[in-house]
């Protein structure tokens, strides 16, 4: 049985974004600093936000649409997606990126709008409403067609395939009409009907999700943002040998907290410089309408119906006792056409870096975001390094556009399904149809080379405030 809630899809952005991030090939950055204290190097991160990590398992309830492009009309599958998720867990979810192949057994994670195109999209609380108002959340069709002004009985097939059709008219600004008339009506009656919801709130996260400080202190907050009705908090791996524990703002061990809840790391006061990390895990149904991207390029997709899921998100802590003591996180940025990388500072030294060839200082008590452009479809990897051998790795693949707009084409839909796999439930489905393409999917790890940005007007900085109590 698959839960309510709901979120939605981004207009396509036009190609002139493209250009202020012109060149950018791959990226590898490294940040030398002058600086005292060993800090032991922090792991690889690709910086999801939390939520739900699921696998695609392709195309499963589904009817045919036809694309009207310049060079012809196209006839492809349109309908819904399932995804099994890792710890447990099954999702549902149709395409928001109609040009876009769907690569098989694609691994996902849930994100922000802001995270795809869906940001930029003045439509995308429209793609919420269609979820929320049709299948699978309205899955008594009888009434949905009566509703809709359906002629005729509704099947499984065509509510997937009309409510598949009115999500593509607002997320790729594209003419498509789903073959069969019932749900061409349905698609019909949802694109008129659709209205402006709010972005969903995440299955899981944490605020932020790097904190430092010295030892000696409870470093944090990190405040535990959830739908569930509790999350379980796991303390560092090695936490019985270092001593660093996870507590409340009293000092009490924390094993569970409810949303809105906060914990900190309490570090022992002799604790050599270095780092801890903090896993939150839930079980809950995800939000209909939160966003799922991959870093394979494969088509983003949008939450129509989720099961009981496992939902997880981690915490970092750094800390040292003198010098500079970096906090580092990153999040997508699409309405800039990049990365985000977080910083700040709760040290007595600045902290220094360099960063797609510029120096960057973080003055002690200071936040700030450094936002590095990355060409579209770009895959990324760059380290930032600091004192004592700390190190914080940040991989993934800028998607926040659809293929339509960053190429100014009509369409790139190339397959077209086989009458017989037209308006059936395929439990065998691993390659989607929908958005598949007759060339080779492009594969996450490309190579990734060192680039020099020349000029500064790359690189955009907004200092914040500190965080007040971090």
């Amino acid at each position: 049985m698959f839960a309510s809630f709901s979120e939605l899809f981004v207009r396509r952005r036009g190609a002139a974004r493209l250009a202020t991030a012109t060149m950018l090939t791959g990226l590898a950055a490294a940040a030398g600093l002058a600086g005292a204290g060993p800090v032991t190097a922090a792991d690889e991160t690709t910086h999801n936000q939390g939520g739900a990590a699921a696998t695609i398992g392709g195309l499963k309830t589904y009817g045919a649409a036809v694309i009207h492009a310049g060079t012809g009309d196209q006839e492809i599958s349109a309908g819904l997606f399932e995804m099994s998720v890792d710890g447990g867990g099954m999702l549902q979810t149709y395409c928001v990126d109609l040009h876009n192949p769907t690569q098989r057994d694609a691994k996902y994670h849930e994100t922000s709008w802001s995270g795809t195109s869906l940001g930029a999209n003045k439509d995308a609380g429209k793609i919420r409403w269609i979820l929320q108002n049709s299948y699978p959340q309205v899955n008594d069709l009888a009434t949905l067609a009566r509703k809709a002004g359906v002629r005729g009985a509704l099947t499984e097939q065509d509510a997937a395939a009309g409510t598949q059709v009115a999500i593509w008219r607002y997320s790729d600004d594209i003419g498509v009409d789903a073959l069969d008339p019932q749900a061409e009506q349905l698609a019909d009656y949802l694109e008129k009907n659709a209205r402006n919801l709010p972005e969903p709130r995440a299955s899981l996260t944490l605020e932020p999700p790097a904190v430092s400080g010295r030892p000696g202190e409870r470093i944090g907050p990190v405040t535990v943002r959830t739908n569930a009705g509790s999350a379980t908090v796991t303390p560092p791996a090695d936490a019985a040998t270092s001593g660093v524990r996870v507590v409340d703002r009293q000092g009490k061990a924390v094993t569970s907290t409810p949303d809105g809840g906060q914990v900190f790391f309490d570090v022992p006061e002799d604790a050599a410089a270095g780092t801890a990390e903090l896993t939150v895990q839930a079980s809950t149904t995800v939000p209909v309408g939160r966003a799922f991207a991959s870093e394979s390029r494969s088509q983003t997709q949008i939450l129509a119906g989720s099961s009981e899921s496992t939902v997880s998100a981690t915490a970092g802590a750094t800390w040292a006792k003198q010098g500079p003591v970096p906090a580092l996180s990153a999040a997508k940025n699409c309405a800039e056409g990049g990365v985000d990388i977080i910083a700040s500072n709760k040290g007595d030294e600045p902290f220094t870096f360099d960063l797609a060839g510029l120096e960057h200082t973080i003055a002690a008590g200071e936040s700030r975001t450094v936002t590095v452009p990355i060409q579209e479809d770009q895959a990324y990897d760059f380290t930032i390094h600091g004192p004592g051998g700390f190190e914080k790795r940040f991989t993934g693949m800028l998607d926040c556009q659809t293929r339509g707009s960053d190429t100014g084409t009509t369409t790139q839909t190339l397959s077209e399904p086989s009458p017989a796999t037209v308006g059936g439930t395929a439990p065998d489905t691993n390659l989607a149809e929908t958005g598949s393409s007759g060339i080779t999917p492009l594969i996450a790890g490309v190579a990734i080379g060192l680039v020099l940005i020349g000029g500064t007007t790359l690189i955009v900085l907004r200092r914040r405030e500190a965080t007040a109590g971090e």
